[in-house]
């Protein structure tokens, strides 16, 4: 079943014009991958043996994990229950896959807590949730061709932060992956280098103020746009009885406020 919500418009500046008119080429660029993009939430079966696989294939290619003889990528907080495992599909092939945890002093599961819980555990405790993104893996074939991919796959994570109504996003990163945060998500470092559980590299991590960089990502990066409804499908849990969407369709062009 894939979601399409073409009963909504899409979205215009205050001139009236196309948001599409006033957008950088990159942007454009971005935007126009965007309309052959699908999302899919991975919860059982093939879809996440798809996603492990491609998590080894993208780490096994920049050495940053052992070889295994499974040739797959998973651990114990695949399985935590604030967890959200999506896989991005371009012109229906498997292009990308991202890992979301709901950080809360409930759920706290999460690498930003297992790495750097010292740091996260007193500001969950002081009442701050945080959306924490990981296991951010595309394939190499596809990423050679198409640099836009990083931003439609880390798009979920904007998503679950509104969604969530979550006012940080945590990052555990690579420090030579840190110019990408930074430039595109105004993001802070607030920790110094760490080793981590199965990979070779060191991580940092990084935090984004969600609201305070909400309009600014927006005017240079319209494509990180959602609504509501996009968010709902890809995050909530559906109701007794009710079949969850298996492809959902990114809603960034017919973004408004009232959806």
């Amino acid at each position: 079943m894939i979601v399409q919500l073409s009963s909504l418009r899409p979205v215009t500046g205050e001139d009236g014009k196309d948001a599409a008119d006033t957008m950088s080429s990159f942007a454009r660029n971005v935007s126009a991958m965007l309309e052959r993009t699908e999302y899919r939430r991975c919860d059982k079966g093939e879809d996440l043996e798809d996603i492990y696989r491609l998590r080894y294939k993208s780490y096994r290619s920049n050495d940053m994990v052992p070889d295994n003889e499974n040739h797959t990528i998973h651990d114990e907080l695949d399985e935590a229950p604030n967890v959200y495992r999506f896989g991005v599909y371009i012109d229906q092939e498997l292009v990308s896959t991202l890992r979301i945890h709901h950080v809360t002093l409930a759920t706290p599961m999460s690498p930003s807590t297992k790495a750097f819980g010292d740091i996260v555990m007193p500001m969950l405790r002081d009442g701050l949730s945080f959306i924490c993104p990981s296991r951010f893996a595309s394939d190499p074939e596809w990423s050679r061709v198409y640099p836009q991919i990083p931003y439609l796959t880390l798009r979920l994570a904007g998503m679950a932060c509104f969604h969530f109504n979550a006012p940080y996003c945590l990052s555990t990163i690579r420090e030579d992956h840190a110019g990408f945060y930074k430039r595109i998500y105004y993001s802070e470092k607030i920790s110094e280098s760490r080793a981590y559980p199965g990979v070779f590299n060191k991580v940092v991590l990084y935090r984004a103020d969600v609201n305070a960089i909400r309009e600014r990502s927006f005017s240079r990066f319209p494509f990180f746009r959602s609504t509501p409804m996009e968010q709902r499908m890809l995050f909530d849990t559906p109701h007794v009885g009710e079949l969850a969407p298996l492809t959902i369709l990114p809603t960034a062009k017919y973004y408004h406020e009232a959806a």
